[in-house]
């Protein structure tokens, strides 16, 4: 096996075609580079030609047939699927020597990492060479059975050749060894979710080679463990924490803590440990052919496009799961080779909080992967101005000068070789929603990017994490620990030590703190259940303080203060204990650690946020209100923008300990005397609860919905009535109490439904029993006349739910403005009051022009609408839509993203229809669609008014709204620039 590696020498060096590595018969029978051997002779072209010309020409055939099995013996390996068109597209995209081949193409060919590396050699930044494996080609390799496309391995062949004769060493030489690094590289940025081989090239003989021409024997044994120990885990899939057993166990043989105290003679003996473990593993000894190991690294990281974790993130972050990933094939330079080597990872500008201020971490004597997997706590970049002055500078300036030129904040990676600097990476960093509103203020300031660049850069739902709690500066609480402040915000919940726990504690209601070592890819799940993220190791740059960001989780990283003991499931701080399932709380704004519950605060729409909120008004033409049932949610969603109530639910104020008796009293009445009894009882709350909201919303539109419940949800439980009877029988109370409860028992049988949903709800309710309906127009009425007397402004709307015939609007209708227009006359009052309709019955969609003559505006209730349009029981629906959208029926889950081919077409039919009778009909929806940002953008693009939404989401949708007019504007114009969020 040894031997095979001296053969890329003589192909690197030969004029002529060099000969290519022996591989197994299966892989030789291939019927695509039959073609390749044929065209080496005249008779194959003549062959080849007839057999073009004359497809029965068998004679020809046989020939050529038989010339290739004869030739394949010491043919390359190709795919086994003939793919022409493939075989002539490029593949490979080489930078290197101050020229670049990808530095005009796109992220989505060269994904991010491959676009940065190009574009820095062009720019002459100092660059280890390489080159890239497009995203295209990962593709291929999915659609061809795993298998990579033809052509590929001469155009690697070729990029290889190029890379050794700029680099002055050979891919495979045990004398002047070429090392290279195998990276992932998506055109978005997935930090940690996909895999990364270092140190690659690296056997038995090679190593010798390594270690001479550095004079460095525990510089070559380090790199060789770290290659067989990354490889192990990315290609071969052995689980990575068994080769770090095995370091662990000879730092505690030696008495040592850190990696960096061993010696070359431990690394022998771990090596040696590892290569049983791949022996054992995987059936198979360590490949020691350096084209093998390249090869298998490449199919590797395609492969890791989608391994669980990459899935997961993909979805967590609502990209694309076609795109595919590039590699990048670069020349290895190193960090670990003493003190006046280092590596590090930085931001141009502080992800977390947004600031202008140079951003990182490096650790000396080290490989990268030590920084970003926190196994050593790395020190601040800013030492690496005392340390290295002249490299320290030259970083900050070619950094602000890739800040300029992307006009966005860069993530770079930077590893500093015997006083070197070369640059690895560079690409848009990932930061908090707070630090990417600041960044996109400030840009606008610093006029690098337009309003609408900076609103673009925004994703709209992740606004989601401005809106989280801080710890309440009038709180007293003792700090128990402190570490970095990864990740801002406050979390509290129980201590949870794994991902799969935090992922069940989660889905059982719970709210739990992830408390790891460190944290790593496989997590991902666990840090998404999570309330907040802590960890005993890693830094600012570390897998846990990147992902907590991106997610808005807050995190405290690197709190060296505790010691965790997964194992048994417990943390120490000092003597103090901390156990699975304490409540502990973390504030990842200022690093600190608390134990219990402490009291947070709610954010406002404040600083740059603010700004930032009114620069998307300024664009923005559909309107916002918010869905809100209190005085308390009316004030919250105003103070986010909402510009009025558009579905206020009267059902929810009959929940109250006070009220709900009373309210089983009115559905249990057996006559029209006793209901309008408990219907008197009830008038003063809600003419109360409508007060307060009117105040709340004092010169802005509020929509009331009348009562609108499934009846169930207010009866008492019949189970618990039979109990209760029985009860009463047992311990021999007198029969007027065993009656009553027989005759709540009955009332409830007498108004069981088989689908609630679809029984005795909404205007079937009030035309059934009008009393009701006219208690709560009498409360409505009330509450706004006498808040119009004391010059205050409302605009009530009320709205009549359920309706599917315009018979039941007119009837409810007639109720509305018979009771309304007597109060108006009694307290003589000057308000203005409209009636409408909330549509969520697909036949009100159908005959909306019917529908409209009655109806002052239309509300699409869309949860009601998806429900009834799709037969999906929006309770019970999610049992089986994850397996929907997991097998791809489903793009997205229609409950949370308005499922617009089909319910969307009963929303523009029934807009267009509604409106073709009376023009100046006002059109909302008041779903939780309206919170959704695609779904918003479906609501401007068809002429909708407004969207209701929820108080958090009112953000969301304003800054949804504006990037829908922005995204027409520049659809509209033909080659206009394509803006995308970051």
């Amino acid at each position: 096996m040894v031997a095979k590696a001296k053969k890329p020498k003589k192909r690197a060096t030969s004029k002529k075609k060099p000969k290519a590595k022996k591989v197994s018969k299966t892989k030789m029978a291939k019927s695509t580079k039959a073609k390749k051997v044929a065209k080496k002779t005249a008779t194959k072209a003549k062959a080849a030609k007839k057999v073009k010309k004359a497809k029965t020409a068998k004679k020809a055939k046989a020939d050529k047939k038989a010339t290739a099995a004869k030739k394949t013996k010491t043919t390359k390996k190709t795919t086994t699927t003939k793919r022409t068109k493939t075989s002539k597209m490029k593949m490979v995209y080489y930078f290197g020597a101050g020229k670049a081949e990808g530095h005009k193409e796109d992220k989505y060919l060269l994904g991010g990492k491959g676009k940065g590396l190009a574009d820095m050699t062009h720019a002459g930044i100092p660059v280890p060479p390489g080159f890239t494996i497009t995203a295209d080609v990962c593709r291929e390799y999915y659609d061809n059975n795993m298998q990579v496309p033809d052509g590929l391995d001469e155009q690697i062949e070729k990029a290889m050749t190029k890379l050794e004769k700029d680099t002055g060493m050979k891919f495979g030489d045990p004398e002047n060894p070429l090392l290279v690094s195998v990276r992932s590289g998506a055109a978005f940025s997935m930090p940690g979710m996909m895999d990364t081989v270092l140190n690659l090239g690296l056997n038995s003989e090679t190593l010798q080679g390594l270690i001479k021409k550095t004079d460095n024997e525990r510089f070559g044994y380090d790199n060789y463990r770290r290659f067989i120990g990354m490889f192990g885990n990315v290609v071969l899939g052995i689980d990575k924490d068994i080769f770090e057993e095995v370091i662990t166990k000879k730092k505690k043989q030696r008495k040592i803590r850190q990696d960096t105290s061993l010696s070359a003679d431990d690394f022998k003996s771990i090596i040696k440990s590892f290569k049983k473990i791949v022996k054992d593993k995987s059936g198979e000894e360590f490949p020691e052919d350096p084209w093998k190991q390249l090869e298998m690294a490449r199919d590797a990281v395609f492969r890791s496009w989608n391994n669980p974790r990459a899935i997961t993130y993909r979805k967590l972050n609502d990209l694309p799961g076609d795109l595919g990933t590039a590699v990048n094939i670069q020349t290895m330079v190193y960090g670990n080779m003493g003190d006046t080597s280092a590596t590090g990872v930085g931001f141009t500008r502080n992800p977390s909080s947004g600031e202008k201020e140079f951003y990182g971490e490096y650790l000396t004597n080290a490989q990268g992967e030590d920084v970003v997997a926190g196994i050593r706590t790395p020190k601040p970049i800013i030492e690496l101005k005392k340390e290295m002055p002249s490299v320290y500078k030259q970083l900050v300036d070619i950094t602000n000068k890739l800040e300029k030129f992307y006009k966005d904040v860069q993530d770079f990676e930077f590893t500093i070789q015997e006083g070197k600097l070369y640059m690895l990476q560079t690409r848009a960093g990932k930061r908090t929603t707070p630090a990417a509103v600041k960044i996109a203020v400030d840009m606008v300031r610093e006029k690098l990017i337009s309003k609408e660049e900076a609103l673009m850069r925004i994703v709209p739902k992740d606004l989601d994490q401005l809106l989280h709690p801080r710890i309440d500066p009038k709180a007293e609480y003792d700090v128990v620990a402190t570490g970095l402040t990864a990740s801002p915000g406050a979390a509290c919940g129980k201590v949870i030590f794994t991902a799969d726990q935090a992922v069940e504690a989660s889905e059982s209601g719970e709210k739990v703190i992830l408390v790891r070592t460190e944290t790593n890819p496989d997590d991902i799940h666990g840090m998404f259940a999570a309330e907040g993220i802590l960890t005993s190791r890693g830094g600012m740059t570390s897998h846990a303080a990147v992902v907590a960001r991106g997610m808005g989780k807050p995190c405290v990283a690197g709190c060296e203060d505790i010691r965790v003991y997964e194992s048994q499931r417990q943390f120490a701080i000092g003597t103090l204990i901390v156990k699975e399932g304490d409540m502990i709380t973390i504030n990842g704004t200022t690093g600190e650690v608390m134990l219990g519950e402490i009291p947070t605060i709610e954010p406002e729409l404040t600083g740059e946020f603010g700004e930032f909120m009114d620069w998307a008004d300024e664009y923005r033409t559909l309107g916002v209100r918010t869905n809100a049932d209190t005085p308390n949610d009316a004030t919250t969603a105003r103070r986010f923008g909402a510009e009025g109530i558009g579905l206020c639910r009267t059902e929810h104020m009959f929940f109250a300990e006070d009220r709900l008796p009373v309210v089983q009293q009115m559905i249990l009445a057996d006559t029209t005397a006793e209901r309008q009894a408990a219907l008197d009882k009830l008038m003063p709350f809600q003419k109360s609860d409508f007060t307060g909201i009117f105040k709340a919303m004092e010169g802005l539109p509020v929509t009331i919905r009348t009562l609108d419940p499934p009846l169930h949800e207010f009866l008492p439980n019949a189970d618990e009535v039979k109990a209760k009877i029985k009860k009463l029988i047992d311990d021999g109370a007198d029969e007027e109490k065993i009656g009553k409860q027989e005759k709540i028992l009955a009332r409830i049988q007498d108004l069981h439904e088989q689908n609630p949903m679809l029984g005795h709800r909404g205007c079937r309710l009030g035309i059934t029993f009008p009393e009701i309906t006219e208690m709560q127009i009498r409360a409505i009425i009330k509450a706004a006349c006498d808040l119009a007397k004391k010059g205050k402004k409302v605009f009530p709307e009320i709205m009549i739910p359920l309706v599917g015939n315009v018979k039941e609007l007119e009837n409810q209708k007639e109720v509305a403005v018979r009771v309304a227009e007597e109060i108006i006359r009694k307290t003589k009052a000057k308000i203005e009051y409209k009636v409408g309709t909330m549509i969520e019955v697909p036949r009100a969609a159908l005959t909306a022009d019917e529908v409209a003559s009655q109806a002052d505006f239309f509300s699409f209730g869309t949860n009601d609408l998806t429900q009834m349009t799709m037969g999906f029981s929006r309770d019970d629906a999610g049992k089986f839509l994850k397996y929907y959208i997991d097998k791809g029926i489903f793009e997205k889950d229609p409950f949370v993203t308005l499922d617009q081919t089909g319910v969307g077409q009963l929303v523009q039919m029934g807009t267009e229809k509604g409106r073709s009778v009376n023009k100046d009909l006002k059109v909302g929806i008041c779903g939780e669609h309206g919170g959704d940002p695609a779904s918003v953008e479906f609501c401007y693009k068809t002429g909708l008014n407004y969207v209701s939404c929820s108080p958090f989401r009112v953000p969301i949708a304003r800054l949804a709204a504006a990037q829908a007019v922005i995204k027409e504007k520049h659809e509209k114009k033909k080659g206009s620039k394509t803006y995308t969020t970051a």
